[in-house]
């Protein structure tokens, strides 16, 4: 296996990150409104009592929604609605009315749709951001994305704090359900406090059980021209601790972790601490998976 660059040094490609925004998030425009709080709290009539407002409603039509979505026009909606083919959080919903509110699940003919475009962002974590959508771990990747777009992207998987390398997001529901379902194979550059034996290599081809779990991996060797300490791994995880936890089930300690590639997705012209948005062909690709 030939040894990895991970160094982040490079040019940006043309559609790269912007620089890091500290405290923000990737909440983006979303299609949920909110009545004003502070509106008048009624008007007179002609006799002089107050006329009650009506109540404010959150959310979305049930109908727009699903014309957001790209499925139908809202007319079209109308009469899917009627005929029990959409249901909201598991349950059939008739009401033409209905308003979707943030965090709903739609589904249509079985299916859970979204009204945003599917949107796939690649980031090159740089160390000692965390891997989290949690404000209160201080800088987290959300940051780093957060300019990226207005769509409410999610990382699959994850990288602890210290690991660097590629980190993949999106707001394709469907993808994100079969990636964890199916796993998907992640390339690391593992660097370990001291070499790592000709034997525990063997073991960890085989199979190593770790507090009673089977931990396999696809592809392991030492990296070309360094040290036997660097390895290359390939495993179909998402976790953010399993690497660890395998080489310390062994005796050794982890000095750097790094993911090279996600499946057909590389490093190239991708430097440490930007992103960038896939391209058609790449967003292709994972229906192979």
């Amino acid at each position: 296996m030939s040894r990895r660059d991970t160094s982040g040094k490079g040019k940006a490609s043309g559609r790269g990150g912007e620089n890091v925004r500290k405290g923000s998030s990737a909440r983006g425009n979303a299609p949920f409104k909110r009545e004003n709080p502070n509106a008048p709290a009624g008007r007179q009539n002609k006799a002089g009592t107050t006329k009650k407002p009506s109540a404010p409603k959150e959310g979305i039509r049930l109908n727009k929604y699903i014309s957001n979505s790209g499925i139908c026009s809202r007319r079209e909606a109308d009469t899917y609605i009627a005929t029990g083919l959409v249901t909201v959080n598991g349950k059939i919903v008739n009401e033409m009315g209905f308003q979707v509110k943030s965090g709903d699940e739609v589904k249509f003919d079985g299916r859970r749709i979204n009204p945003e475009p599917a949107t796939y962002v690649l980031l090159n974590k740089p160390k000692s951001v965390a891997s989290t959508t949690s404000e209160s771990k201080g800088l987290t990747v959300m940051d780093l994305v957060s300019n990226a777009t207005s769509a409410k992207i999610k990382p699959v998987g994850r990288l602890g704090r210290n690991a660097t390398g590629l980190l993949l997001f999106t707001n394709d529901d469907d993808l994100m359900q079969k990636l964890h379902k199916k796993g998907m194979s992640r390339l690391f550059h593992v660097e370990l406090d001291k070499n790592l034996k000709g034997e525990d290599l063997q073991k960890i081809v085989e199979g190593v059980s770790v507090n009673g779990k089977m931990i396999t991996v696809e592809e392991i060797s030492y990296v070309d021209n360094a040290p036997k300490r660097e390895v290359g791994l390939k495993i179909k995880n998402l976790g953010n601790s399993v690497i660890r936890d395998l080489f310390e089930h062994l005796n050794y300690q982890v000095v750097r972790v790094d993911c090279v590639t996600i499946g057909h997705l590389t490093k190239k012209d991708l430097p440490r601490g930007r992103w960038r948005m896939l391209t058609q062909d790449e967003i292709e690709l994972f229906s192979m998976f």
